[in-house]
């Protein structure tokens, strides 16, 4: 834990400083060495939250793009076990900042508690995963005017563990925030990957790093994703009526099922 108690005021570690966990009220160790960042730890190597996992300095460097306020956000569900949003905003979004390989089953309990919330996965984790997405970039298709593309192979860009989760995905590719200097102007893209399809295409969306966080800290979502749905809908729908229209046959295939001619058709 980045935060705990000293005098009742959340406070970051520091040796020989004695501090009590906000969540449990237990007696906390400050872990101050040189091998990982600076934080909190219960005693007797227990949690009082069963999702918590070691930080690192991707972790830290994105929370530091956030009011401390919003970092550490104790919650709890109806049985009562605390839960700690790595991020909560103000406007009600919960972002969890993921590193480490998580259980589906762990993944799919998070997203159910939080509701309304969005992943940031490390892409830099295993240097496999950074080329196996630029090659299955090519596969994307963009729509015009826009930074959105949609793929019938999201399998094939991202780990395969992240492309059935009920909420957006964003994949940190360039480990953009790995320390705790301020994201600049310029800085790589995020890859979004949206839960909804349509007619079986999975929607990604890129966005620049500010753009994320500017969305993060004015509205409750990151991208209005109905809106972006019903467009990439539209859309496929006008290539269907533009396809019918060149071959002259009043009801087009489905998108991936190809138009044959019958016999009949083929001798008139």
């Amino acid at each position: 834990m980045r935060f705990a108690l000293v005098n009742n005021i959340r406070c970051e570690a520091s040796p020989g400083t004695i501090a009590f966990c906000p969540g449990c009220s237990q007696p906390m160790t400050a872990r101050c060495g040189m091998q990982r960042v600076r934080h909190w730890a219960h005693r007797g190597n227990r949690n009082c939250d069963p999702w918590w996992e070691p930080e690192t300095p991707w972790h830290r460097g994105w929370k530091d793009q956030f009011p401390a306020g919003w970092q550490e956000v104790i919650q709890r569900d109806e049985a009562g076990e605390k839960h700690i949003a790595d991020v909560k905003t103000e406007y009600g979004l919960a972002i969890e900042f993921q590193h480490s390989h998580l259980p589906m089953q762990e993944k799919a309990a998070r997203e159910a508690f939080h509701r309304n919330m969005v992943w940031v996965v490390d892409g830099a984790r295993l240097k496999r995963d950074r080329s196996r997405f630029l090659q299955g970039r090519r596969l994307f298709k963009p729509i015009p005017g826009t930074s959105i593309f949609t793929t019938r192979s999201p399998e094939e860009s991202f780990p395969f563990a992240w492309v059935t989760c009920t909420t957006p995905v964003f994949f940190d590719f360039e480990g953009i925030a790995a320390t705790n200097e301020p994201l600049g102007p310029n800085g790589s893209m995020l890859w979004c990957l949206l839960p909804e399809r349509v007619e079986g295409q999975a929607i990604v969306a890129a966005v620049t790093p500010n753009a994320f966080l500017d969305a993060a800290r004015k509205r409750a979502q990151i991208f209005p994703s109905q809106t972006i749905v019903e467009m990439v809908a539209t859309k496929f729908r006008n290539e269907r009526v533009r396809e019918a229209g060149r071959w002259g046959y009043a009801f087009p295939p489905r998108r991936g099922r190809p138009f044959r001619w019958s016999r009949k058709m083929r001798d008139t």
